[in-house]
């Protein structure tokens, strides 16, 4: 059964970091593109970091270009996210995904390629 448990929310304040991690069950993960997303309150699921299977790279959106770093560990089929200089608006609940499909890189972040999804963590930045 193919599982993904995210861990390592809470609250921290602006300009402060955190690190979540992504475990993963049932596979491998440097045989599936593993994302992350995170959703605010009355807002859509932001995918915002992935590392594609087909060519390893790993892709971030712009709104976390240089503050969040998403890294593999494939003796502890973990990834994690690095998240520094926290803002505010990057509160959210952040969710862990695996998808065993090839997927095109302009597709990457895209929550509907997506087929196994964890519980979410909430992370909280104060002002």
């Amino acid at each position: 059964q193919v599982q993904v448990v995210e861990s390592g929310g809470g609250l921290v304040q602006a300009g402060g970091s955190l690190r979540l991690s992504c475990e993963a069950s049932g596979f491998s993960l440097d045989e599936y593109t593993i994302g992350w997303f995170r959703q605010a309150p009355g807002k859509e699921r932001e995918g915002i970091s992935c590392i594609r299977t087909e060519d390893g790279v790993t892709y971030y959106a712009n709104s976390v270009k240089g503050r969040f770093t998403m890294s593999r560990d494939n003796a502890k089929n973990t990834v994690s996210l690095q998240m520094n200089n926290l803002r505010p608006e990057d509160t959210a609940v952040y969710y862990c995904a695996a998808s065993a499909r090839l997927i095109a890189y302009e597709y990457v972040l895209a929550s509907f390629v997506y087929d196994y999804w964890g519980q979410g963590t909430q992370v909280t930045v104060s002002p």
